[in-house]
């Protein structure tokens, strides 16, 4: 009988599909009914590489071999997923097995998964596409009532593999190029350039330059008490002639930038009667729009701090396992205009529930949910629509999926409430000549903002009432003095809303969404752009805000002398993202678009091969030169240089670029560390401590001397930090590790020795006085896995004297209705090593 194969993007979606259509037999790593096959890839399984003709077997990172332009690409297994592809190749070719079925996600991405393999297999059966925009099982029904047809599907498949092969084009002749010119005097320094990564890492660069060049400007306010027959009110003077000034933005009305002007307000003012009166009138705040990836990743950023690559992670299990969310990886805030009874149904469905219920409820008894542009729009919705939720009701949420939900939830239900109405009041309080205004809004109608827990009454600020021209005493004046504050950090949220705008940090929802055809990358992809700029050191989290390195500015400083603005202008690459729409609607051909990109890649390399950058100095050292001891060692592109003697140091060890604060470091206490970013020539990264070798250069530390013989060690001068666990002697500080003072030197007779730093965690002095003193430290959580991943643990002393991890228990799951119970678990401990 003759079958069609299915091929969803993950194993679960199979499973999903095979559930919904039913009567499929399961077959080790696929389904199978009388009508279809169904299996899934895992993510990728096949990568671009350079077909073999046109490859580079060595001195890839020269020059010589650049620029990296194939006539076309050849596919690659991805190792780890070999199999899984080889059991989709053995479907694909079965006989009995007549077309295909694309329903991998309902996106570029997903499109790129499925035509990989297909291209791979030299498929040559029929395709069909299967798209999503939630996972429940009438909404798969329904899908495979309505295929769509493959020619309708070539437009976004000429999008995906043109974003593909512009990004391998584009990454790996900037990257190799920017290494090869930053490596030319020696040693390996990566420095990865991207189409998307570094134009949003040019974002940071300029807003952190904005930072250091701010100065702050005092400047002060003259704020006062009045008293009127029903009470006290505060007042802030203001110059009533002012007019803004575009080219000055810190001047506002309320500022003086004389203290003595603010002194002689103040003394104009004390002790005297004002005239207040006051202006009231209605005003209206209408809800925010329904979440698209961005906004629910800078909301869920704002309110609880999660990355947005975690927002990503939770809307797609909120989509894909528990199927109580639509398609999240959308960049649309509008549904279709035919969703008005699915929208009904969903309310309907919420009704039901005690968190939601009773606006649910109230939405479909005064009947809200009417044709309204402004959430009903086709115009407004390319592949997908706003994040809603579905008709389905979620059981078993861990509490972060629990809060994004309730995040979407709340957003759709306040899209259909009326606008929240307000009595705003504006007083002005004449005292003499000066004027004071007092402002206060009093919520009328709660409207959409009741959802939120406002009620009617809520003040932000209460208003004594006054009579009309009511006299009043001035009981307190004074003056307040101020300094102007530089432009702040980009955190996740504000960056996300910066990479939208291609640069253009817009704060008016309206506003953004009419720029979206613009933004650097996607919204599927801005998080693994941010978590890609940590990994390679060109930004460290401090707290939430995002703070450039010292090699993402020696970065975009290269990139300035060196006249390559394509690889950093936002505005560009944004236009790049708008040709790549263009192609998915089929008025730009990939053929056109490509040729672009390799023209742009022959400049790019040919404009960095043969450019220079001059030795301009970036900033100075806080320490005198070391060796002579007058100079000044001074920063420049490539060294730290003393100005009087032929000291210097280079600016990058082991992959790493030093900071003029570390140098300063370096040079005062000829030890610095341990330091993390390093990178061993396998391109691992490893931590260390470094010292200033007595003939002035910078070596690694590892408690050894260069032979690796050990040696004699004075800890004389050292502070024990507690017992050894293994022989009970005292455990010190040296080198990258605490160790027992018997497990250094000649005639050692201990072993015992922890890494001041482990997987990239850091571990205090502090906490490790407590470990030896209480045998666990505090919950640490910036451990990183071997697979990149962070985790929390507790080091624990183990009954060998080993240091080991401690997890935290977790709390018991409630049992799932297709799965057995499990019982919470106990603490689990492993060692280190």
């Amino acid at each position: 009988m003759a079958k069609k194969l299915i091929i969803a993007e993950k194993p679960s979606v199979a499973a999903d599909i095979a559930r919904a259509l039913g009567g499929f037999t399961r077959k080790g790593d696929y389904f199978e009914s009388n009508q279809y096959v169904i299996s899934s890839a895992v993510g990728h399984l096949l990568e671009l590489v350079v077909p073999e003709a046109h490859d580079v077997k060595k001195g890839k990172w020269s020059f010589k071999h650049l620029p990296v332009i194939p006539p076309h690409f050849d596919l690659s297994p991805i190792e780890k997923n070999e199999q899984r592809l080889n059991l989709l190749l053995r479907l694909m070719k079965r006989k009995d097995v007549v077309g295909l079925i694309n329903a991998c996600d309902a996106g570029r991405e997903g499109e790129l998964i499925f035509r990989y393999i297909a291209q791979h297999a030299r498929a040559k059966k029929p395709i069909e596409r299967l798209w999503l925009q939630s996972m429940t099982q009438q909404s798969i029904r329904d899908g495979f009532g309505k295929l769509r047809a493959d020619k309708d599907m070539r437009p976004l498949a000429d999008a995906a593999k043109s974003r593909s092969e512009a990004d391998w084009l584009v990454g790996i002749n900037g990257t190799r190029a920017m290494t090869a010119f930053n490596s030319k005097e020696g040693g390996f320094y990566l420095t990865t350039v991207g189409r998307v990564q570094t134009p949003t890492l040019a974002i940071l660069v300029e807003r952190e330059d904005k930072i250091r060049a701010f100065t702050a400007r005092p400047y002060w306010e003259v704020h006062a008490r009045f008293e009127a027959k029903a009470g006290e009110y505060p007042g802030r003077w203001f110059d009533a002639e002012f007019k803004k000034n575009d080219e000055d933005p810190e001047r506002k009305a309320e500022r003086l930038w004389d203290a003595k002007a603010a002194a002689r307000i103040v003394a104009e003012c004390k002790g005297k009667k004002g005239v207040a009166t006051e202006e009231s009138k209605p005003a209206t705040q209408i809800s925010p729009l329904l979440f698209d990836l961005t906004s629910l990743q800078r909301e869920a950023n704002g309110r609880f701090g999660f990355p947005a690559r975690m927002t990503l992670s939770l809307a797609q299990s909120l989509y894909e396992k528990h199927k109580v969310l639509t398609y999240p990886r959308t960049d649309s805030r509008a549904l279709p205009e035919d969703y008005l009874p699915t929208v009904k149904d969903t309310l309907k469905e919420l009704g039901g529930t005690n968190a939601f219920g009773s606006f649910a409820r109230q939405i479909l008894k005064q009947n809200w949910v009417k044709p309204n542009k402004r959430i009903f729009d086709n115009t407004k919705i390319s592949d997908h629509f706003a994040i809603i939720p579905t008709m389905q009701t979620p059981k078993h949420l861990s509490e972060p999926e629990q809060k994004l939900y309730d995040l979407v939830v709340r957003r759709f239900l306040a899209v259909f409430f009326p606008a929240a109405e307000f009595l705003q009041t504006t007083r002005i309080t004449k005292v003499g000549e000066h004027h004071f205004r007092t402002e206060g809004r009093v919520l009328q109608s709660a409207g959409w903002l009741a959802i939120y827990g406002r009620a009617i009454g809520d003040e932000e600020k209460t208003l004594p009432a006054i009579e009309p021209k009511e006299q009043v005493a001035v009981l307190e004046v004074a003056e307040q003095a101020n300094e102007t504050k530089p432009p702040p950090r980009f955190t996740e949220a504000t960056l996300l809303s910066a990479m939208e705008g291609a640069g253009k940090l817009v704060e008016d929802d309206e506003l953004r969404e009419a720029m979206e055809a613009k933004g650097l990358g996607t919204p599927a992809t801005r998080a693994a752009t941010i978590e890609g700029l940590i990994r390679e050191e060109y930004v460290h989290r401090e707290g939430r805000d995002l703070v450039p390195t010292p090699k993402a500015f020696s970065l975009i400083f290269a990139l300035g002398m060196l006249h390559i603005v394509e690889l950093a202008s936002p505005e560009l690459t944004g236009e790049w993202e708008h040709k790549l729409r263009l192609i998915e609607q089929g008025k730009l051909t990939r053929d056109e678009f490509m040729k672009e990109i390799s023209e742009l890649v022959r400049k790019v390399v040919g404009t960095i091969k043969t450019g220079e950058i001059p030795d301009v100095v970036y900033a100075t050292v806080s320490a005198p030169c070391p060796k002579c001891g007058k100079g000044v060692v001074q920063e420049n592109y490539r060294k730290f240089q003393c100005q009087k003697c032929d000291f210097n140091l280079w600016k990058v060890t082991s992959g790493r670029e030093w900071s003029a604060d570390e140098v300063a470091q370096l040079i005062t206490k000829r030890v610095i560390g341990p330091l993390t970013g390093f990178r061993s020539k396998m391109g691992r990264p490893f931590a260390a401590v470094v010292r200033l070798s007595d003939d002035f250069r910078a070596e690694f530390d590892f408690g050894q001397d260069r032979e690796g013989n050990e040696v004699a060690v004075d800890f004389s001068g050292q502070e024990p930090l507690g017992k050894c666990p293994k022989c009970g002697n005292s455990v010190f500080e040296h080198g990258m590790a605490y160790t027992c003072e018997k497990a250094v030197g000649p005639g050692k007779t201990c072993d015992f020795r922890s890494g001041r730093m482990i997987l990239q965690q850091p571990i205090e002095r502090e906490q490790m006085k407590k470990l030896l003193a209480t045998g666990k430290t505090d919950l640490l959580n910036a451990f990183v896995s071997k697979k990149g991943r962070r985790f929390k643990a507790f080091l624990v002393k183990q009954p060998d004297g080993k240091i080991g991890f401690e997890f935290q228990a977790k709390a018991p799951k409630a049992p799932a209705e297709d799965k057995p119970t499990r019982r919470g678990s106990a603490p689990r401990a492993r060692s280190t090593r």
